[in-house]
This record gives structure tokens, C-alpha cells and sequence, in this order.
């Protein structure tokens, strides 16, 4: 089998880096106006490519939508995989996964904002991507590890449901960002105050380990 020229993978280097950056592009289009209010145009304004070449890479508006979603899901779940929950203690590996999604989604705002939008959308472009189906068991597999770890040694409730867990960091987490402006007009509290960082970080663990140790 004849191996690929240099011309050949440099020519491949750059379509992935064009898909790359109409991909970058587009997540903050996508974010900042919705998927009825992102324009392709824009996108390809201010890329290095075109609206053809755009249409080309990814089919469609709405095709380029699920890529940017589909985008943003495997990146926490690429982090969440990177977490050791064998070699961690019960208790050490849940607040390690509840630490890395609060830091994943302060850094990464958009993320949330995507989420938010595609509720609005009654997440009906997920359903449509075999890649996002396929994230399920992979966003469940540590937790479920260490709450089989943590009841077999006694330390953790028997009924302790790693959905459940999930959810309570999900919601802890995406509440911070989604919620950041309404919340501080209504209580004068800016939830992204970095003099309340740690507390929440920390506050956040504290609340999982005591529910699965009651």
C-alpha cells in the first residue's frame, strides 16, 4: 500500500484546520445568537473560507449546528475520561469529577449557552446526531465505578443513583453561568465572584459526599 505524498497530508492538514476554524467561528455565532439567529455569511466572514466551502465541510446550517454541538459534548466527556476513578478514592474521585465539570464550565461559557439553546429547541438537533446518543454511558461510567466502589465498602448509600449524581453537578454548575445575571440583579450577588470560587468549588463536593455518605 502506497503511503500518502507530503503533499497529500499537508493538503489534509488544511482542511482539518479549516473545519477546525469554521468550527471555532461558528460555536461563538451559535452562541451569542441562537441557532434561528447565526448566519452562515457571518460565519464565513470571518473565517478563511466561504459560505460554499462552508456548505462543502459540513452540508448545512443545521448540519454545522450539530457538528458545534457535538464539538462542545466530547470535549467535557474527553475530560471526564481523563479522570484515574480507579486509582481514586470513592469519595476523592467524585469530588475530582465534580471539580472538573465546575472548572470545565466556567471556562468554557459557550458551552452553556449551547446547552440553553438547544432546550429551547427541545433538544431536537441532538437527537439527530448518533455521535451525542452514543455519550451517555461514557458520561456515567466513572460515577457509576466509584458509587459501586463507595457501597461496597460501606461507605456510600445503597440507593445512590449515578444519574442522579450527574445531574446535581450538571445543575450546580450550569446554574452558575446560566443564571450568573438574573441571579445578581435579583440578589446582588455575582455568582462568578472569584472571592467565592473556592467556596462554591468546594461547597459543591461537600453537598455530593454528604448526600452519598447519609
Amino acid at each position: 500500500m502506497t503511503a500518502p505524498s507530503s503533499s497529500d497530508a499537508e493538503r489534509q492538514r488544511d482542511k482539518d484546520r479549516t473545519r477546525a476554524d469554521i468550527l471555532e467561528v461558528a460555536t461563538r455565532e451559535f452562541a451569542d445568537k441562537g441557532y434561528t439567529g447565526a448566519r452562515v455569511d457571518e460565519i464565513a466572514e470571518r473565517t478563511s473560507t466561504t459560505k460554499r466551502m462552508i456548505y462543502y465541510y459540513f452540508g448545512g446550517k443545521e448540519q454545522l449546528y450539530i457538528a458545534v454541538l457535538e464539538r462542545a459534548y466530547l470535549a467535557i466527556r474527553a475530560l471526564e475520561a481523563e479522570v484515574d476513578v480507579e486509582h481514586l478514592e470513592p469519595e476523592e474521585g467524585i469530588r475530582r469529577l465534580a471539580e472538573l465539570t465546575f472548572d470545565h464550565h466556567e471556562a468554557h461559557p459557550d458551552f452553556i449557552r449551547l446547552v440553553s439553546i438547544e432546550n429551547i429547541h427541545r433538544a431536537e438537533h441532538i437527537a439527530r446526531s448518533e455521535v451525542l446518543a452514543g455519550l451517555a454511558n461514557p458520561a456515567l461510567d466513572g460515577l457509576t465505578k466509584l458509587l459501586e466502589r463507595g457501597r461496597a465498602a460501606g461507605r456510600f448509600r445503597a440507593d445512590a443513583d449515578p444519574l442522579d449524581v450527574h445531574m446535581v453537578i450538571s445543575s450546580f454548575c450550569v446554574f452558575r453561568l446560566a443564571n450568573r445575571h438574573t441571579f445578581a440583579a435579583i440578589f446582588g450577588r455575582d455568582m462568578l465572584d472569584p472571592g467565592r470560587r473556592d467556596h462554591h468549588r468546594r461547597m459543591l463536593g461537600d453537598m455530593l459526599i454528604n448526600y452519598l455518605t447519609s
